[in-house]
């Protein structure tokens, strides 16, 4: 094999994961709140057995004290724990142009609500929303992919 074909290969296996990262919600997200439309948290989307979740990563809190502050008003397992680290999105599955059948906790109020993801310019940015019941009625968030 010539020494232009090898490259060409290694390149291909080291950046394999990248091409996959940006065709599916896999990666870091900065979840954008739809009331201020300042960031709030980084939030990393990972795959398992066809399945999304999402765990808090950082939070950008203006001055408090507390940079990891705990979920007081979360129910179960997640009574009292702290935010970064805690898993806010799972049970998503793929289902056609979008990812939906999970659910999404609000570390903010502690509910927790049905959940679906619709990918926006091509997985650059991700429409997340929760809901109760049918997905007419509830809220939408912007999450910007920084990785």
């Amino acid at each position: 094999m010539k020494k232009t074909g090898l490259i060409a290969i290694l390149f291909a296996i080291a950046f394999a994961p990248l091409a996959h990262a940006e065709d599916s919600p896999v990666g870091l997200w900065k979840n954008i709140d739809d009331k201020t439309g300042k960031p709030k948290a980084l939030i990393r989307i990972t795959e398992s057995g066809g399945e999304l979740q999402g765990k808090i990563e950082r939070l950008f809190l203006e001055g408090e004290a507390d940079k990891n502050p705990k979920c007081d008003k979360c129910e179960g397992v997640n009574k009292d724990q702290p935010i970064i680290g805690m898993t806010i999105l799972f049970g998503l599955k793929k289902d056609g142009d979008e990812y939906s059948g999970g659910k999404i906790l609000d570390p903010g109020s502690g509910k927790l609500y049905s959940s679906k993801i619709t990918p926006i310019e091509n997985y650059k940015k991700l429409n997340v929303r929760g809901y109760i019941g049918t997905p007419f009625i509830g809220r939408s968030q912007i999450w910007v992919r920084e990785q």
